[in-house]
């Protein structure tokens, strides 16, 4: 991985065989990021992306593997309880156009993932809501 920061800008390459959700949390903690929105591209050929389904308040995961180009990556970083989170979905295609998406829960990249980091200045955490079973950005705290 290699990146480089322009003002409030991190500009960040993955390379083959790195994993997307370890490149940022290195990145955020390296740059004691505590609050920014990630979008990215690239190829993956090995990754698992997630469903919430309300009803249940349970995640379900999907993983799939072979060529896909990731159409679409997007999410934050911020915290919770002080510490390092991110919350990031993503959507892949494969060689038919066909394309699937979620919650990313891990993504390999096969050839480059082109990564941009918008910093924040400000903070925002998340708590826990026992009504939809999810950790929600919470602005109680922050205000």
């Amino acid at each position: 991985m290699n990146y480089r920061k322009f003002g409030d800008t991190i500009i960040a390459r993955l390379d083959k065989g790195e994993e997307i959700l370890a490149g940022i949390q290195q990145i955020a903690q390296k740059e004691k990021i505590k609050l920014a929105s990630v979008r990215a591209l690239g190829a993956t050929n090995d990754f698992a992306v997630g469903v919430y389904k309300t009803a249940e308040k349970k995640y379900y995961s999907n993983s799939f593997s072979g060529d896909h180009e990731i159409v679409s990556l997007t999410g934050t970083i911020n915290t919770m309880d002080g510490e390092f989170y991110t919350h990031i979905h993503m959507s892949a295609g494969n060689d038919r156009g066909e394309v699937f998406g979620g919650h990313l829960n891990r993504a390999v990249v096969s050839a480059t993932c082109e990564m941009v980091i918008n910093i924040i200045d400000g903070r925002v955490d998340r708590v826990y809501d026992d009504e939809i079973g999810l950790n929600l950005f919470d602005f109680e705290e922050n205000s």
